[in-house]
């Protein structure tokens, strides 16, 4: 029989240990380089600061990038009736009483940092609709593009701002997933909360680069603390 053919079976006991040894030796090193992948890009991604200040917002530039007309704010539409025990407004379709009042406390927020050089843009369903109207007063411009959550979201938000004009969408989560895992935040840190807000910012180089998120507690805290 062929030297190179030969059965393990038949090596000397010594050789197969050596051989087993090799086997388990490869395959520690693989989970050990599976692992470092894993770590580096969990090292390499995008961290979503959690905005709960008067002085982080300052800091992260969210106030000196909305003054330029730099931002892009997607806000997840509040607490969906149909998915909660909590007392709806009307509509099945739409949002709870207690989301309503955390519209509010996003939409009050926002205000305050001026929406006269914002454009509102919701997707046309009764829950980002009413999200909408509980935080401006009003029912916002509906396109389908703000609720279709594919890998193109990310370039369509950016293809829709327009240059020096801050853009508030009132969205899904699901689409806010799109951008952000475009912007390589890792997936323990996406957003998902009802009515949060993430703020991107894009400067003259119309590269994205996210500056925080903050929910509607958080808001409501930090109006307080403004108005003191």
């Amino acid at each position: 029989m062929h030297p190179a053919i030969v059965d393990q079976t038949f090596l000397p006991q010594p050789e197969r240990r050596s051989r087993r040894r090799v086997r388990i030796l490869l395959a520690s090193l693989g989970a050990v380089l599976a692992l470092a992948a894993t770590t580096v890009w969990i090292t390499r991604g995008t961290p979503i600061v959690n905005l709960v200040s008067d002085s982080q917002m300052r800091s992260s530039g969210v106030y000196a990038d909305w003054a330029k007309g730099e931002i892009i704010v997607l806000v997840r539409h509040a607490e969906r009736c149909d998915r909660s025990n909590n007392p709806c407004l009307d509509d099945p379709a739409g949002i709870t009483v207690a989301g309503s009042e955390a519209a509010a406390q996003v939409g009050n927020g926002l205000q305050q940092l001026g929406m006269d050089n914002a454009q509102v843009l919701s997707s046309g369903t009764v829950r980002t609709q009413q999200t909408a109207h509980f935080m401006f007063g009003k029912l916002a411009t509906s396109e389908a593009w703000v609720e279709q959550c594919t890998k193109r979201f990310a370039a369509e938000t950016l293809a829709h701002k327009t240059p020096d004009r801050n853009l508030v969408l009132v969205t899904h989560s699901g689409c806010i997933d799109q951008l952000e895992r475009q912007l390589g935040v890792p997936g323990g840190e996406r957003s998902s909360g009802y009515a949060e807000a993430v703020f991107v910012s894009v400067g003259s180089n119309g590269k994205p680069r996210i500056l925080g998120k903050m929910n509607a507690p958080q808001w409501r805290k930090l109006l307080a603390t403004v108005a003191q």
